[in-house]
């Protein structure tokens, strides 16, 4: 079977932009799939804890933009931007994330580039 890693991290930038439910974001992933956000933070295992994860997302308004995107076999890097909130309360963070993906074109892992120092307010 021939994965489409682009669709998925195509539907995996939606689901973050168009306030999907932390679970609507983490049935992208494997149920054994882990998420380090930012890398160097404790590594996230399993649907469960990866919805609680997005769940800190809700209520909050917020787009994404997709910069680049390179795959290599099962993987990909790519590279981000997403918005929060409106106004003088906004947050702007260009990640670089980096995928795993399985056979059936879960997310296996997740490993986000970024420090609070990228994050510009307003």
């Amino acid at each position: 079977m021939t994965i489409d890693i682009p669709a998925t991290v195509a539907r995996y930038l939606a689901r973050v932009a168009d306030a999907a439910s932390g679970a609507d974001i983490a049935a992208l992933y494997a149920d054994h799939g882990t998420l380090e956000d930012p890398v160097g933070s404790p590594a996230l295992k399993g649907t469960g804890e990866i919805a609680a994860f997005y769940d800190a997302l809700a209520g909050l308004e917020r787009r994404t933009e997709l910069l680049a995107l390179r795959v290599s076999g099962n993987e990909a890097a790519f590279s981000f931007r997403v918005v929060t909130g409106s106004g003088a309360e906004q947050a702007t963070i260009e990640p670089i994330d980096v995928m795993t993906f399985d056979e059936e074109g879960r997310i296996t892992s997740m490993r986000a580039f970024w420090s609070p120092a990228d994050v510009r307010i307003g």
